[in-house]
């Protein structure tokens, strides 16, 4: 048995016609009716009878039909699983990260997916929540990973890749180092460097100010890698996501009481067909939010 004559087959029964399925099919009605005669023969009874100018399926048509519908459809994905391999190899992935996600998490996610995906051409497009937004809503970028307290509303499909929690960051000899953990207390009256680009920043001002704690802001900017180069200058502590430590001059400790936290997820527009490669993107990150249950740890900073 061919595949032809499956799919030949399937047609006749969907258009209830061997004139209307040769249509369909770009062929001629001798040529469909040849094919079928030759599957009944292989098969070794007809596949069809007619009750007045009805054609319907004999009970050996009924019998075949599911197993020929799934040869049909095996064939099919076969193909898809062919041509996705093909696009794999060539077409450019762009995903947007959010300025304020630190690469200690994602870097050895993106070098695994790498390593599975050769052929993928990663291109990644940093901004803030708000351009991050843009570009993945105007298309210039396929998936973004972000974290938004309010949520990012129902325009977008969201999938959670980690939880991960705030840090106390401060220089070598400072009273933090001698504290297992740093409350929310303790850094009352404290020099600060402010990270303009939180997107938790918010929240941790007005905690700060429903539990009375003075803060004196001697530098702030937008870029964390400032941020931390200030903090390891000694111009005063900073709050810090635990994956974005990256500086090797400043040291960290867990805040607590509260514990702040924020959940990282990937996002796409909903509806938007996904490449190939952002199809396997997602099916990475499908498997990195199942294995995130283990807390992720930065590398310390020797004492």
């Amino acid at each position: 048995m061919e595949l032809n004559q499956a799919r030949y087959f399937l047609a006749i029964v969907a258009q209830g016609s061997f004139t209307r399925a040769a249509e369909e099919l770009g062929i001629s009605q001798p040529a469909l009716t040849k094919s079928i005669r030759k599957l009944e023969a292989e098969l070794g009874g007809p596949l069809f009878h007619r009750e007045g100018r009805r054609l319907l399926l004999s009970e050996l048509g009924e019998l075949v039909r599911p197993r020929l519908t799934a040869a049909t459809d095996g064939m099919a994905a076969a193909v898809e699983v062919a041509n996705s391999y093909r696009l794999l190899r060539k077409a450019p992935l762009r995903v947007g990260i959010m300025s304020t996600i630190g690469p200690l998490r994602l870097s050895p996610f993106l070098a695994e997916f790498d390593a599975k995906h050769p052929g993928v051409e990663l291109e990644l497009h940093i901004g803030d929540l708000a351009q991050t937004c843009k570009r993945l809503e105007e298309g210039a970028v396929d998936l973004a990973i972000m974290s938004a307290p309010d949520g990012l509303g129902g325009r977008y499909h969201t999938q959670p890749l980690y939880e991960e929690h705030y840090a106390v960051i401060f220089e070598p000899g400072h009273r933090f180092a001698s504290l297992e953990v740093v409350r929310l207390r303790d850094v009352s009256g404290e020099r600060y460097v402010d990270r303009l680009a939180c997107e938790m920043r918010e929240l941790v001002t007005a905690m700060c100010d429903e539990h009375g704690i003075d803060l004196y802001a001697t530098f702030r900017s937008e870029r964390d890698d400032w941020v931390q180069a200030m903090v390891a200058a000694r111009l005063g502590f900073a709050f810090m996501p635990e994956c974005a430590i990256t500086h090797h001059g400043v040291l960290s400790r867990p805040l607590v009481e509260p514990r702040v936290a924020r959940v990282v997820e990937l996002a796409r527009v909903r509806g938007r067909r996904l490449s190939p490669a952002a199809r396997a993107f997602v099916d990475a990150a499908s498997v990195m939010c199942r294995t995130a249950a283990v807390r992720f740890d930065p590398a310390p900073v020797s004492d």
